[in-house]
């Protein structure tokens, strides 16, 4: 006849694992918007709110190999402005600065591996911005399968 095997008790770090949600679209957004919120404030030196909202139904669509950002021209000028030693943002330009989006992406690769496990990722996500009484809006286009995202992901963070 076998021993019976005790089981110990669950930790309470293993309980609140188990309890957690599991990753799914809303809590990546909800990661980004915050992730998003506390790198614009230290790179502008400037506090910056982020709001996740929804994406335009026109949106293109497509295959893409890598995400897509697509800061609307008040977050390009107050990026250069700002990252220039400038104080006050006068007039837009369209010019969206390398630097910008180098940042945006090291922000998402982070975020993207931190989550032990990925749902599929939604096909894009956008955020209305307000710093020092300025609104902007930011979007990005992410690609599907994630396999595609974790290759990008890991691509970017090799490279930082």
């Amino acid at each position: 006849m076998g021993t019976l095997m005790r089981l110990l008790e669950l930790t309470p770090a293993e309980t609140a694992f188990l309890a957690a949600a599991p990753a799914g679209p809303d809590r990546l957004q909800a990661r980004l918007t915050r992730k998003l919120a506390a790198t614009l404030s230290a790179r502008l030196r400037l506090p910056v709110q982020a709001m996740a909202m929804a994406m335009p139904a026109d949106a293109p669509a497509g295959a893409l190999a890598s995400p897509v950002w697509q800061p609307d021209a008040v977050l390009a000028s107050l990026w250069l402005v700002r990252r220039l030693g400038g104080q006050r943002v006068i007039g837009t330009t369209p010019f969206v600065p390398h630097t910008l989006i180098h940042t945006l992406d090291a922000m998402l690769a982070e975020c993207w591996l931190d989550e032990a496990a990925q749902a599929d990722p939604p096909s894009a996500l956008a955020w209305q911005l307000t710093a020092a009484h300025t609104q902007a809006t930011l979007a990005v286009r992410l690609p599907r399968p994630t396999t595609d995202m974790t290759r990008w992901a890991r691509g970017v963070i090799r490279h930082a």
